[in-house]
């Protein structure tokens, strides 16, 4: 599988690892969502090595992730979505940054929020990260 270098986010290797754990990881409940964090790269596409702190505060205040499960009462309020679900699973979603619920399974990272915490989805992430 060849890498897809979004802005400083390994698509691949994000999307490969969710797919791995899926089996293993909890299912959200009620109306929450289950994210997973984007891997930074090691190396920016022209070979210039990422800091390690860089990664860290990257990894930490990550903005956008994949949706990969959904709670069986997401979107289900008619009155707060009454266009229906903002996202589904394998959407990349824009949330705050340092939001929700966040833990690790065999050291990649996830995040529980609620389904009213997506800020905006996202066709093509490349390019985006937190604003400083």
């Amino acid at each position: 599988m060849s890498t897809k270098d979004i802005g400083n986010i390994d698509t691949d290797a994000t999307i490969e690892k969710g797919e791995s754990l899926a089996d293993r990881l909890p299912d959200p409940v009620g109306y929450k969502l289950l994210l997973i964090k984007p891997k930074i790269v090691d190396k920016t596409a022209s070979g210039i090595e990422m800091p390690d702190a860089f990664k860290k505060k990257e990894e930490a205040g990550a903005v956008v992730c994949m949706v990969l499960k959904v709670g069986n009462m997401a979107y289900e309020d008619k009155v707060k979505f009454p266009t229906g679900p903002w996202c589904q699973e394998g959407d990349f979603v824009l949330i705050g940054a340092y939001r929700g619920s966040r833990f690790s399974v065999d050291g990649e990272e996830f995040i529980l929020v609620n389904d009213d915490m997506i800020e905006g989805t996202v066709a093509d992430p490349r390019g985006i990260s937190r604003a400083y």
